[in-house]
């Protein structure tokens, strides 16, 4: 009887020990699971492509937008933007006589899809910091260094399309798209901003005194312009008014009043006042 008791609590404890071993297995399976599904899928965004990494090592084919299958803990998938990106860079320079320039430049650029995975394995994912930023400083000491500080403000247009010219030889290589640049600030030394303020000043002064000088001409050109006609005129009078003429407008005027004082032989004698 002992026995058999005996062999039915060893049973029940044997039971119960692998009863709660398969509860442990299942809950480590189950935390096993949670840990390995969402590392076994990845969603590419639209605008984005996706480099695959096995060991390190960046695979050629490229991971299209949509959700992807990874092997977790062997792969993983680095997400390349490949939309247009906006870079921000301030910097200094030299112009072609020496004078100190801060600039301020924005680039819009963007990533070709097709050289994102040769980036990613020859730049990395710092392709901003280790390529695109030094090249636009460089491109930017490159073609300031050619133009004077009045020229760089004054033909800032084609200073600008000289700098993005340069910047697209040196990052296109790397599958770098530069959309646009700009040049959105210029800042001089304090002593060259108050000389080209002062020669502007004198220019306007210049300027104004040209059109001072221009409208006296043109009102003296008037002034002599009528006085020749005046001349012409009086002179046409001269030849054209006879003494029937002046009588005619004597008569017209005459009120027919006679002279208020008369003296002998005192005769009305139209001849004698035109004389």
């Amino acid at each position: 009887m002992r026995k058999r008791i005996f062999d039915y609590d060893l049973r029940g404890k044997v039971s119960n020990f692998f009863a709660k071993a398969n509860v442990k297995i299942l809950l480590i399976i189950a935390i096993v699971l949670l840990v390995m599904i969402p590392s076994t899928f990845t969603t590419i965004n639209s605008g984005e492509v996706g480099v695959r990494v096995r060991f390190g090592k960046a695979l050629n084919n490229p991971v299209n937008e949509g959700i992807n299958i990874k092997i977790p803990f062997v792969e993983n998938i680095e997400k390349v933007n490949i939309k247009v990106q906006k870079i921000e860079v301030h910097t200094n320079s030299s112009s072609k006589d020496l004078q100190d320039v801060d600039m301020s430049i924005a680039v819009n650029y963007h990533i070709n899809r097709e050289n994102a995975i040769d980036l990613y394995k020859n730049v990395g994912m710092s392709y901003e910091n280790v390529v695109l930023e030094p090249a636009i400083e460089e491109s930017i000491k490159a073609v300031t260094s050619k133009y004077t500080a009045e020229e760089l403000i004054t033909q800032r247009s084609d200073v600008s399309d000289k700098c993005m010219e340069e910047l697209k030889k040196k990052v296109e290589k790397y599958g770098i798209i530069v959309n646009d640049f700009n040049l959105t600030d210029f800042n001089f030394s304090p002593e060259f901003e108050k000389a080209i303020e002062e020669k502007q000043v004198a220019e306007q002064k210049v300027l104004t005194a040209k059109q001072e000088l221009e409208r006296e001409k043109i009102e003296a050109e008037k002034k002599i312009v009528a006085a020749e006609a005046e001349k012409q005129a009086n002179e046409l009078k001269e030849k054209t008014l006879t003494d029937n003429i002046i009588k005619e407008k004597f008569i017209e005027k005459w009120n027919g009043e006679l002279p208020k004082v008369t003296g002998e032989g005192t005769i009305l004698n139209i001849d004698g006042l035109i004389r």
